[in-house]
């Protein structure tokens, strides 16, 4: 039976029921989970929820995602159930030009619930792919759809070396996590990225406040390094990353200039040694 749902034992699948046990509860931001085993693009799904007026805390599971996207449009895939791959429908109430920082909130969330789980050091490269070492362990995307935003994230969980889709990448699985289970790892993040809501939104998405840029900076594996920055039209910029604004835009000094870039101004940014 190759494809069965149970066919790889190493890697289980999800049950909808308990994670809706567990999770939506009176007082939760979480509405309702739903696990399916296959499809184009959690984002794009909920996307299309969220204009037909699906409420906040909606979560969409897939056990696999074919046509998977991070940033820019770039395309990744993973075998079945190797990883998680979810998305999350919120709708903030908190001023728009605030808003930015969203999924930097959800990266802060995510990497502080992995850390925990998995007793792996998980860091943040701006704006909100989770890193350990130099390796990419997670990468988040959001996106806004009307008064609505969508975060989806693919986190590799039991990918082994020969399923990593470029040699830059890793899993908890290669980096012996102490939890490659992930029931309780996408348990752990959605209440993680919860208690970070919350607080955002109590504060009216003062990021100083609730605590949000301190906890972002403390994780951080870009602010603080010379980086290189990649430009559109093979252009680049190379100084020394030295903060995040109050837009969640990146702060570099380079030949004596202060810049400041958004995600959609930058191709990539890596360490420039």
């Amino acid at each position: 039976m190759p494809d069965s749902r149970y066919s790889d034992l190493d890697r289980p699948p999800l049950s909808e029921a308990a994670l809706n046990r567990a999770l939506v509860r009176p007082g939760s931001l979480w509405t309702g989970v739903k696990v399916v085993d296959s499809t184009g693009s959690t984002n794009a799904d909920l996307a299309r929820a969220a204009q037909e007026g699906a409420p906040e805390g909606t979560v969409l599971v897939a056990e696999a995602q074919e046509a998977g996207r991070g940033r820019l449009g770039r395309a990744w895939s993973a075998p079945p159930r190797s990883g998680l791959t979810f998305s999350i429908l919120l709708r903030p109430t908190v001023p728009l030009a605030g808003q930015g920082w969203l999924s930097l909130l959800y990266g802060v969330a995510a990497a502080s619930a992995v850390r925990r789980l998995a007793e792996v050091d998980v860091r943040l490269k701006w704006p909100n792919d989770l890193l350990i070492g130099e390796r990419k362990l997670a990468g988040v995307l959001a996106e806004r759809v009307d008064d609505a935003v969508v975060i989806g994230m693919g986190l590799n969980v039991t990918l082994r070396p020969e399923e990593l889709p470029v040699e830059t990448a890793t899993s908890l699985a290669i980096e012996e996590a102490a939890c490659v289970d992930r029931d309780p790892l996408l348990r752990a993040v959605l209440r993680e990225i919860e208690v970070h809501y919350r607080e955002w939104t109590e504060a009216k998405g003062d990021v100083e406040a609730s605590g949000l840029r301190s906890a972002y900076l403390a994780t951080s594996a870009t602010v603080g390094r010379q980086v290189r920055v990649e430009l559109p039209g093979q252009q680049s910029l190379t100084g020394q990353a030295t903060g995040v604004d109050h837009f969640g835009h990146l702060q570099v000094e380079a030949a004596g200039e202060k810049y400041t870039l958004s995600a959609g101004d930058v191709v990539h940014v890596r360490p420039a040694d």
